[in-house]
């Protein structure tokens, strides 16, 4: 599976990611576009770990 810089599309727009500076991005806004995503809780990662119900006593 080669698949070159110019092939693979931005995973935002489906425009081909161009420049190097912001692989695998097609430019900046789609950069911040997933940013925005990963902060705003849209994409998270699953665990089987219980959720902190805050800092321990001590």
């Amino acid at each position: 599976m080669s698949e070159s810089l110019g092939t693979i599309p931005c995973p935002i727009c489906g425009k081909p990611a161009a420049d190097p500076k912001y692989k695998p991005f097609c430019c900046a806004r789609c950069s911040d576009v997933d940013l925005h995503r990963w902060l705003g809780g849209v994409y998270r990662v699953e665990t089987n770990e219980p959720a902190d119900e805050g800092e321990p006593e001590q």
